[in-house]
């Protein structure tokens, strides 16, 4: 059950991260999702790394859709034409 919840919360993450930082991405409904996980993901351990959060402690909301924007926008620089 907490893996659905993961990918319901990432799927709304990468959602609000998308519309945050506006353009065009070609991005379907998986890729959204997978954007919202790992911007998680980059939130956590940033926040351990800086001491904001304990070991195996996930990051917050917030926290996560910062993670997720700075993870399109590093996608969005690796696919600049």
């Amino acid at each position: 059950m907490s893996i659905i919840f993961t990918i319901l919360i990432g799927f709304v993450v990468g959602l609000i991260a998308r519309f945050l930082l506006p353009g065009r991405d070609p991005l379907g409904i998986v890729m959204t999702t997978v954007i919202g996980v790992v911007g998680a993901v980059v939130a956590g351990f940033g926040g351990q790394m800086l001491g904001w959060y304990q070991q195996g402690q996930p990051a917050g909301f917030v926290a996560s859709v910062l993670g997720a924007i700075a993870v399109l926008a590093i996608l969005r620089f690796l696919r600049r034409d």
